[in-house]
């Protein structure tokens, strides 16, 4: 289900305590693996070890839901193909209840599944077999990107309305114009924050994979489109009828507020 293993984790058995330039994480950056292979769960957990992370265990719904309760997590690696709670289910489950990252654990051929899974709020996908060192770099890319992880915002916010709801760009939250929150995924924010630095104007799925993803864009890739129909769910009065993000056709997106 993994490539690398053996070679990667030799190569860093020794250097436990060592810090990694550029995109390392801290001691307390929680990680929690779910799935219910154990040889899968042992070697994420003894190769992020290396890597600086702290990294807890969960076979099923119920464990993850424990150890969420024990942890202050980060972000789950949730494997799709489960007994019970299946990951979807469980994706929902976390979506519905923090803010915490999620990269899903796929089959290779499953595009459907990634499709969905990017739909319920997934952040990233990484397909099985996955090579450790792109699982390791898509759980960084992800962290990067989460709500609170940055620096500290700065004294004035830099805040957009966007109808009735309000984005703030320095805290990546968005909220309504009652104040409460609507709870957006990492890329989603990403995302937004790309057609709101870019307003009326025409942006291609390559430029919106470029400015919010740092990805060059794959003609199957569906991950833009799907991401604009979950913004339009939390920021248009109808979504069937979109004001702010509207479609060019054959070309992107056009974002506008007027």
């Amino acid at each position: 289900m993994f490539h690398g293993h053996s070679t990667e984790l030799a190569a860093c058995a020794n250097i436990r305590s060592v810090a990694f330039p550029g995109g390392g994480v801290s001691e307390e950056t929680h990680l929690l693996v779910v799935d219910d292979e154990a040889d899968i769960r042992e070697t994420v957990r003894e190769y992020f070890g290396v890597h600086g992370f702290a990294v807890h265990e969960a076979a099923n719904g119920s464990e993850m839901r424990a150890r969420m309760a024990e942890h202050d997590v980060s972000l789950v690696l949730l494997d799709l193909r489960m007994p019970g709670e299946d990951g979807f289910a469980l994706c929902r489950y976390l979506r519905e209840h923090s803010k915490v990252g999620i990269v899903m654990l796929t089959g290779s051929q499953d595009a459907v599944d990634r499709v969905i899974g990017l739909e319920i709020g997934a952040d990233d996908y990484v397909a099985k077999p996955f090579d450790l060192r792109e699982l390791l770099a898509r759980v960084r890319s992800v962290l990067r990107r989460l709500p609170g992880e940055e620096a500290v915002a700065p004294k004035t916010a830099n805040v957009v309305d966007i109808g009735a709801s309000r984005l703030n760009l320095d805290t990546q939250v968005l909220r309504t114009v009652q104040g409460d929150e609507i709870v957006l995924g990492a890329m989603e924010f990403d995302l937004l924050r790309a057609f709101v630095e870019n307003p009326d104007r025409v942006l291609t799925r390559d430029q919106l994979l470029n400015l919010a993803h740092n990805r060059d864009w794959d003609p199957f890739d569906r991950s833009i489109d799907v991401r604009v129909t979950r913004l339009r769910k939390k920021i248009e009065p109808d979504p069937s009828q979109p004001q702010f993000i509207r479609t060019v056709r054959g070309t992107g997106y056009l974002f506008s507020l007027g």
